[in-house]
């Protein structure tokens, strides 16, 4: 109470002066914060709002002023209110001379805007011109808001001025330049990729701020390639290493602990660039220890850089020593009071759990606490845990707790992932059917809705297939069971619909199988079934299937069976359903019922739920009929790929005229022949049967269709009808979509590169032993309590051996045999190699001669066009030149001389032997090309000759195309 008082004193004195603001202003700020209710607050600004809209429509308004008035528009849009009509002013203050309203200017503008808003193009220039000042402060404010305004298309406008303020004699200046830089790679990485190395040298910086600032860019670079800073592990420890001997000057001490933020983000770094890496991870640690010994658990920042420290040992290669001192602080965060604390225990306790599983067992109580505990939050953490050291000895416990936790929330986000967890640990640890059913029952039952249809798939499946052995008997049993589980559950409200599907289904496929119950009683379950759920279709149909199977079923087993009443009025009334489907059911029910034995067992056969069906795909079944047809004259079947897209709107007419044409009269009149450009195929395309042109009704463009891809004549008869040859083999259309060249052959000879991604797979051996330790966490505990029975036994049933131990000192008399959790391993690792899919050369496009873009090149050229310019001047030595790596270049001065030679040099050296392949190979393939190019086609020395001559009359031919004008200039 008596800061508020000092604050009202201090706002009275602003009334009269003291902070340079108005009794307006101190209004308003007094306002707001009295207002009880938000469309009070709303009706204050709203008022507000309209005051400044008249005030700043006034000319003649003084600077200070427009100070006041800008800081009261911020107010009112940081509240959530409209106050877009005052932007421009903030943007004009940004010009001011003055230092104050300069930088209140910057505020409000990186406030009031983004990137993306038309104003920015408006401060961009201002920002150009603050970053030359003189006085460092305006270079800061410019640079601040640089970091919010400054887009990608506006970045190149002041990244060179940036990076000259690296080298600023200030470090503020500096350091924000650092914070600019790192916010234009976040957002155009490829704009300053040029410009990483930076990020280094701003690392060595005098000013322990400046090094601070520069290990977030640094850390971002690194995350994305962790091995191409490895050389800087040292200086990180070394880093490290000064700021926890408290070198750095005290100005950067928090809590009495020394830069703790620098030590977080520095641990953080360690534990990226030392995972999976023995010797990085051996430079770290001598600090991480000293961190652990210095490490004070008496403030919250102090925890902090602990649970960091656990992190990154959590993350790097394991070391014994460092697993110990990790275990030791993560017990004490497990017997802390603070909820906090146990929440970072538990994580800190799933991470260890990674590398040795053992420390779990250790502190088995605390997470029994943490599981009972009336945090949501923490329980929840702790169920993670458990998720995380579940094994087929435990599977049980854990699986039962996370379904009655499931029961008790309401959080459908996190109800479906406790669901989806429970359904991921059944499929892998289950340790027999017939609890897997039981517990994918208690799923469905509790959050059916919420669980995905492909587990209900797998369900059914896992019964029809029963255990996979030749065990007729245990499969039988597990359908039984199955179906006396399902009759009992089946009357309960409120059933999810995904699990009245599994119901219907197995009931119909079993539910009279071992003659249990009689199919009136499962016809009469399923109706009721049907009935309850009117509006779910998808139910209907499953129970109408189930009592199709159930009445096969006992035809096929010479017993007569009658439809009970209310199975016929569910038949007729399904069958003037309005849905096809549910309609289509009921009348197969119906024609079922008039089919004899034999019939009813060769539709329905029993127990064919797991068959593969044969599906004959060609229809071959049909060939003699359709050879019937084809012989009383009906046409033929034109295949879906030939005729997609052929019938349309503007072409319907044209199409049904080419499909008359062949067996009837035209009446109408003869269009003048066009020529047309021939459309080529792609090799590899369908064979297309050859028919006459389709006429053009309009001239003066072609209309599109698809049939005259398939009826163009070849190039030299449509040639020799007009009187010009042209050799357009190889030449791109310049009108319409790209089309494919016959010319052209498709490479085939792609060089697919493999990449051996082989990750160094090295044994940790860093497990520690499971000793006692001194603060055991019944120590914690006042003396004379003792843990419950229950509780032992819940730790024994999640744990195992430490719990059995624990379990002895309460039960001296009960003798139990100790069992060794790390001897069991279940086998998960169940990857199947998938089949590599073949390439497949797609066919070509139809042209699209409406199509007015420009061409896209569809395949690379199969010969380089220089190198046929140089065969025309006769054979030379000159062959490609092959660039070396960057590494051969550096090792060696390169040989000038070597480049003219016929063979590619490669050095030992060298980056990539398989780009070296490559381009060997890729060299190769044009040499056959032009080679290919030289022996068939045209004289290229009688086209240079023609060339020549065209260029004397004006005229220029193509290089693909040297002999254009050979009919003309003879």
């Amino acid at each position: 109470m008596e800061q508020l008082r000092t604050i009202g004193r201090e706002l009275a004195m602003g009334s009269q002066g003291g902070w340079g603001q108005s009794k307006e202003f101190l209004d308003l700020v007094k306002s707001i914060g009295e207002a009880r209710s938000k469309a009070e607050e709303d009706r204050i600004i709203a008022r507000e709002l309209e005051h400044l809209k008249r005030r700043l429509a006034d000319p003649d308004v003084p600077r200070r002023k427009m100070k006041e008035l800008l800081l009261r528009l911020v107010y009112a849009e940081m509240l959530g209110h409209d106050a877009s009509f005052g932007h421009i002013h903030a943007v004009k203050m940004t010009h001011d001379e003055a230092l104050p309203l300069k930088r209140t200017g910057y505020l409000a503008v990186a406030l009031f805007i983004d990137e993306r808003h038309d104003l920015v193009i408006l401060v961009v220039n201002t920002i150009q011109k603050d970053l030359r000042s003189d006085n460092y402060l305006v270079v800061c404010a410019a640079l601040t808001a640089a970091c919010r305004l400054i887009g990608e298309e506006a970045m190149p406008a002041v990244l060179p001025q940036v990076v000259e303020l690296l080298a600023h004699p200030k470090e503020a200046v500096r350091k924000k330049a650092v914070m600019a830089l790192h916010r234009f790679y976040q957002r155009s990485p490829s704009s300053v990729s040029h410009l990483v190395s930076n990020f280094r040298k701003r690392l060595c910086d005098n000013d322990p701020g400046v090094m601070g600032a520069t290990l977030c860019p640094l850390y971002d670079l690194i995350l994305e390639d962790p091995n191409a800073y490895k050389d800087l592990v040292v200086s990180f420890v070394n880093i490290l290493k000064q700021v926890a001997e408290r070198r750095l000057p005290t100005s950067y001490d928090y809590h009495q602990m020394p830069a703790p933020f620098i030590q977080i983000k520095l641990l953080k770094i360690l534990a990226v660039l030392g995972s999976g890496d023995k010797q990085a991870s051996g430079h770290m640690y001598t600090v991480l220890g000293d961190i652990f010994r210095k490490g004070d658990t008496a403030s919250n920042i102090g925890n902090a850089i602990l649970y960091e420290c656990i992190c990154c040992i959590s993350s790097i290669f394991p070391n014994p020593k460092m697993l110990e001192a990790a275990a030791e602080t993560t017990s004490k965060f497990l017997k802390s009071d603070s909820h906090n604390l146990k929440y970072m225990g538990i994580d800190a306790l799933g991470r260890l759990i990674k590398i040795n599983p053992d420390i779990a067992e250790e502190h088995q109580l605390a997470v029994i606490d943490c599981l009972e505990d009336p945090d949501d939050t923490l329980k929840r953490k702790t169920f993670e845990l458990l998720y995380k050291m579940t094994k087929s000895t435990n599977v049980e416990v854990i699986v039962d707790r996370m379904i009655e936790y499931m029961i008790n929330i309401t959080d459908h986000h996190y109800k479906a992932e406790i669901a989806s967890r429970c359904v991921e640990l059944a499929e892998q640890f289950a340790p027999s059917n017939q609890w897997f059913i039981q517990t994918m029952n208690k799923v469905f039952e509790h959050a059916g809705d919420l669980v995905n249809i492909r587990v209900a798939h797998n369900l059914m499946r896992l019964i029809a297939e029963g255990f996979g052995e030749d065990d007729e008997g245990a499969d039988s049993q597990l359908r039984s069971s199955a179906v006396d589980s399902y009759l009992r559950i089946v009357g309960e409200p409120k059933l999810p619909s995904s699990f009245l599907q599994i119901i219907c289904w197995v009931l119909g496929e079993y539910g009279t199988a071992d003659g249990k119950y009689s199919a009136s009683y499962i016809i009469g379950k399923l109706c009721d079934v049907a009935e309850a759920h009117l509006t779910d279709d998808t139910v209907k149909a499953y129970a109408i299937s189930a009592i199709l199977k159930i009445i096969a079923f006992e035809i096929a087993r010479g017993r007569k069976i009658d439809l009970l009443p209310e199975c016929q009025t569910l038949v007729d009334e399904l069958s003037a359903s309005h849905s096809t489907d549910l309609q289509q059911r009921a009348y197969e029910l119906q024609a079922l019922l008039g089919l004899d034995k034999h019939a009813v067992e060769s539709v329905m056969p029993s127990d064919a739920s797991c068959e593969d069906i044969e599906v004959d795909r060609n229809l071959s079944f049909l060939n003699s009929y359709v050879q019937q047809a084809l012989e009383k004259g009906a046409a033929p079947y034109i295949p879906e790929s030939e005729r997609s897209g052929v019938i349309s709107v503007g072409n319907y007419r044209s199409q049904e005229q080419h499909e008359t044409s062949a067996h009837s009269l035209r009446f109408e009149a003869y269009e003048m022949p066009k020529p047309s450009l021939p459309v080529v195929t792609a090799q590899g395309s369908m064979s297309m049967p050859t028919t006459d042109l389709v006429p053009v009704s309009e001239p003066g463009y072609y209309k599109e269709d698809h049939q005259v891809s398939r009826s163009q004549p070849s190039g030299d008869a449509l040639s020799g009808e007009f009187g010009v040859k042209l050799r357009l083999d190889g030449v791109q259309k310049k009108w319409g979509k790209p089309t494919y060249s016959s010319s052209s052959t498709p490479s085939s000879s792609t060089s697919s590169q493999q990449a051996s991604n082989g990750g160094s797979h090295s044994d940790g051996g860093g497990s520690t032993s499971s000793q006692t330790r001194e603060s055991s966490y019944s120590s914690k505990r006042q003396q004379g309590t003792e843990v419950s029975a229950e509780k032992q036994r819940l730790a024994a049933s999640l744990f195992g051996s430490s719990a059995a131990k624990a379990d002895r000192k309460v039960h001296a008399s009960r003798k139990t045999a100790k069992d060794n959790p790390s001897a069991e391993k279940v086998a998960v690792n169940n990857t199947a190699s998938q089949p590599v899919k073949e390439q497949v050369i797609p066919a070509a496009p139809p042209p699209d001669l409406l199509d007015l873009g420009e061409p896209v090149s569809s395949s690379a050229p199969s010969a380089d066009p220089f190198s046929q310019l140089e065969g025309l001047l006769g054979p030379t030595s000159a062959s490609p030149v092959v660039s070396e790596t960057p590494a051969s270049s550096s090792s060696k001065t390169p040989d000038l001389m070597s480049i003219f030679s016929d063979d590619v040099q490669t050095g030992p050296n060298s980056g990539s032997t398989e780009s070296t392949l490559g381009d060997a190979s890729l060299l190769n393939s044009q040499k056959g090309a032009t080679a290919g190019a030289a022996k068939k086609g045209p004289s290229l020395q009688d086209a240079l000759q023609k060339d020549a001559t065209a260029r004397q009359v004006g005229v220029t031919p193509t290089g693909n195309n040297p002999n254009l004008f050979k009919d003309l200039l003879g």
